[in-house]
């Protein structure tokens, strides 16, 4: 087993970002890769939520995401729940609100680590808790022109 050189350890255990944003995420995805890798870093994954056209096997037109006021401060603190219990990742994260198409990304998240398990493991962890426990709900405009709302339960 290789050990890493401590300056790794200090490029780590650190929240780049995590944040609710009404914008276009496409845009920052250069941002947040180069501002979560660093050269001690192995590994980086990263993870896009696109919107697709069909849920619960019905097919989607449109859809909008609404987030309660305390998301943005919800998201920042799940995700520094994530890299305490992951101090050797850099996280990066963003979640969309507001009017989206078919094919608009609506949610991402960055992990970089020295070694590509550590980065898979935030990564899956963070996406499932930032679905789990941020509070935002979408209303989803079906191609029948019904509507229904996910996330509410």
């Amino acid at each position: 087993m290789t050990t890493d050189p401590a300056y790794v350890a200090e490029q780590t255990g650190q929240v780049i970002a995590a944040f609710m944003t009404t914008d276009p995420l496409e845009p920052r995805i250069a941002e947040a890769r180069a501002a979560t890798l660093t050269d001690a870093m192995g590994a980086l994954v990263f993870f896009e939520g696109v919107v697709r056209d069909h849920d619960g096997g019905q097919r989607v037109r449109t859809l909008t995401y609404t987030a309660h006021p305390s998301a943005d401060e919800v998201i920042g603190a799940v995700t520094h729940a994530v890299v305490d219990k992951h101090p050797d990742v850099r996280l990066w994260t963003a979640h969309r609100t507001g009017p989206l198409r078919i094919g608009d990304t609506a949610f991402v998240v960055l992990a970089a680590a020295a070694h590509r398990g550590a980065a898979f493991a935030a990564a899956s962890e963070l996406a499932d808790r930032v679905k789990a426990e941020v509070p935002i709900w979408k209303e989803q405009e079906l191609t029948d022109g019904s509507s229904q709302w996910v996330g509410l339960e």
